[in-house]
């Protein structure tokens, strides 16, 4: 009941049984194709991956698990994207408290500013919007499927729901070995995939924005403004710069028409930020292009959504702290409000920790492989952001650089200050304050 009580720590408990309980489920005979037990590690990996809806795999899931095992993939992605964040809103309800100003102040970056009066509303948006996206995405998949593609009536129906569910929680996952690169001259599963990922990716609060203010732009919330401009300013970002370095790649855009690479570059510019279907071959992709994704990656989606990364919003207010530096203003903030000193501490907080870990762990897959730096680098980016986006190289990778990839999801997932404070609660804050003295910075 204590923990109950607590929804720092619920949160991640609630994740890692959700990973234990789908490691059980796909380790059972019936869970693969061939009938036998898959390997713990595989059955951990896929489990980890879809609770914390990234997408990479160390098998093809179209052909390595069965009929059972895609269908426990799904479901787990459709918890972790959503199901775990409401039941911790849920269970502190209940438990008869929501989240302090103490719990609050600790997630606000992560979880975004919900109020607990407000929970009972935001569950019922979460679950109207979840239904009515995914059956409307999956409904236009599986007749384009059926009618396009030679597919039965009932495979069409199974890989437009898989699909869709998968886009709505941003997993990634894909019941075609390629992904999607074989739809990449078809606007009709492209564009309804790219507009359910960048849908969940803004994240609720900018949902409930919507609901309650419609396009009254001044009556909006600074977070949905800033999120809402953040996502924009990236996404295209994302399509000039990967139009640019691509337009002539013999081995991603170079063969399309002026219309597929259009439809690509765009495509491309939405699944790094969290979502991880390809139509391109993401090896294939120059080093310049790597970089941008590298940065896409890394600042990932809207906050309280199913979006990973450190978020739009942490990257906006690093970037306003500088700007208000540069322009020696005395306090940063944006659309004529400032941000609190505890929100730019959250921001500088969640980054250091998330380049730490992300660091940390290319360091030593580096050390234990001859594989190629930009690809590691690129691996643990793509982990740590729940993205999915891959270069080729996870099935490739020894053992326990596989555990370092499942630990990168795992956290990147729950949220680096959400396990920071989880470790951290309880103790009491130091009753006094040592005296000032300034460093030189720079």
């Amino acid at each position: 009941m204590k923990l109950l009580r607590n929804p720092i720590r619920l949160v991640p408990s609630l994740f890692l049984l959700a990973i234990a309980i789908g490691t059980v489920l796909l380790s059972l005979p019936i869970a693969t194709a061939g009938g036998s037990r898959a390997p713990l590690l595989t059955a951990l990996f896929t489990a980890t991956s879809a609770v914390a809806v990234t997408g990479l795999v160390v098998v093809d899931t179209g052909s390595y698990w069965s009929a059972f095992g895609q269908v426990a993939i799904l479901l787990m992605f459709q918890i972790g994207g959503l199901g775990i964040m409401t039941a911790a809103t849920l269970f502190g309800l209940i438990a008869g408290r929501g989240f302090g100003l103490h719990d609050r102040m600790a997630t606000q970056i992560e979880r975004g500013r919900l109020e607990t009066g407000d929970a009972l509303s935001v569950l019922k948006l979460v679950f109207a919007i979840t239904i009515v996206v995914e059956a409307v995405v999956a409904a236009i998949l599986a007749l384009r499927m059926m009618m396009s593609y030679d597919m039965t009536a009932g495979a069409a129906v199974w890989h437009g729901v898989f699909h869709s569910v998968s886009a709505f929680n941003n997993a990634g996952f894909s019941t075609n070995a390629d992904s999607v690169m074989g739809y990449q001259s078809d606007p009709v599963i492209m564009v309804p995939i790219m507009l359910a990922v960048i849908t969940t990716a803004l994240g609720f609060p900018v949902m409930q924005d919507l609901r309650e203010n419609q396009f009254a732009w001044k009556r909006w919330s600074l977070h949905s403004k800033v999120t809402v401009c953040g996502t924009v300013a990236l996404l295209a970002l994302g399509f000039v710069a990967i139009l640019a370095m691509e337009w002539t790649n013999a081995e991603t855009l170079g063969p399309m028409s002026v219309g597929d690479k259009l439809l690509n570059a765009a495509f491309h510019s939405v699944m790094p930020r969290t979502a991880g279907f390809n139509s391109l071959d993401v090896g294939a992709f120059h080093d310049q292009t790597l970089m941008v994704n590298y940065l896409l990656m890394f600042v990932g989606g809207g906050s309280a959504g199913t979006a990973g990364g450190i978020k739009v919003t942490t990257f906006i207010v690093l970037f306003a702290i500088v700007l208000s530096e540069v322009l020696n203003r005395r306090d940063a903030g944006l659309f004529d409000r400032r941000f609190g000193s505890e929100v730019e501490r959250q921001a500088l907080t969640v980054t250091v920790l998330a380049a730490s870990l992300i660091f940390a762990a290319t360091t030593y897959i580096s050390s234990i492989t001859t594989l190629p730096l930009p690809e590691i680098l690129f691996e643990c980016i793509s982990a740590f952001s729940t993205v999915g986006l891959s270069t080729g190289i996870t099935a490739d990778l020894p053992p326990s650089a596989q555990i370092v990839i499942v630990l990168l999801m795992f956290i990147g997932r729950v949220g680096t200050i959400t396990v920071a404070t989880a470790l951290a609660v309880g103790r009491t804050a130091r009753p006094y304050r040592f005296p000032k003295e300034n460093l030189i910075v720079g």
